[in-house]
């Protein structure tokens, strides 16, 4: 990328290249969250076709996954290439809101399925209102991802929860959401640790976070698609 500007000679020309990052284990957690930002888009088309079957439902999904989507973009950038720390430190206050607005979006997905509409549509709000209050934190807090380990940590343990009793309940597509959420716990405690694997190119925590995660999107996806269209989703929605 060229920036052009005027001197007093004249007109100069700099040149600003956005170079990756030197950290190779970085580059590759840039590139492992494209992945899974890539993978996301994938699964929201999946679900896209099943828009007509349940607006309000499928709306949630979609929702939780473009944000999803917003995050994995913002990760690749701010992980996988040298950039400034003050830019860096602004691009993760984008981030942060869009990855506590998703977790919230999910817990009224799981609302939705457990208690109904109506439950979930008065959960809404206060999802909302929850995620932009743990934005607020992360601005406050020095721990800002000690903050958001302790907020993804309760609305994942909540979905598990939830469907794993909608999966005893032989709820349609529960027991695919319910192993996709356990598989994105495995994930999020994995982040947590200091481990480092090479699959070719070598991998920290957070590379290994992102390829964990991206099967227990995929089951949850199958999941959802496969709660529609059924009759028991039919009776909840009072069709029929």
């Amino acid at each position: 990328m060229k920036v052009v500007g005027q001197t007093k000679g004249g007109t100069s020309t700099r040149k600003r290249d956005l170079t990756l990052n030197p950290l190779i284990t970085e580059v590759t957690t840039g590139a492992t969250d494209a992945l899974l930002g890539l993978e996301t888009i994938a699964c929201a088309i999946m679900l896209w076709g099943s828009l007509s079957t349940d607006r309000y439902k499928i709306r949630l999904w979609l929702g939780a996954f473009g944000l999803l989507v917003v995050a994995s973009a913002l990760g690749a950038l701010t992980h996988g290439f040298d950039i400034s720390e003050g830019l860096r430190h602004r691009l993760w206050q984008p981030l942060f809101l869009s990855l506590g607005l998703m977790l919230g979006l999910i817990a009224v997905a799981a609302m939705y399925d457990r208690w109904g509409p109506p439950v979930a549509r008065r959960a809404l709000p206060l999802a909302i209102i929850a995620g932009l209050g743990f934005y607020g934190i992360t601005l406050a807090a020095e721990g800002v991802f000690l903050v958001f380990v302790a907020y993804e940590s309760v609305a994942i343990a909540f979905a598990l929860v939830v469907y794993s009793q909608l999966a005893a309940r032989h709820h349609p597509g529960a027991v695919f959401v319910a192993a996709g959420v356990s598989v994105t716990l495995c994930a999020a405690i994995a982040q947590q640790t200091d481990w480092t694997v090479t699959l070719i190119w070598p991998l920290d925590h957070n590379g290994i976070f992102h390829l964990i995660q991206m099967p227990g999107l995929l089951l949850i996806t199958l999941g959802v698609r496969r709660s529609f269209g059924t009759p028991a989703h039919q009776e909840k929605r009072g069709v029929g």
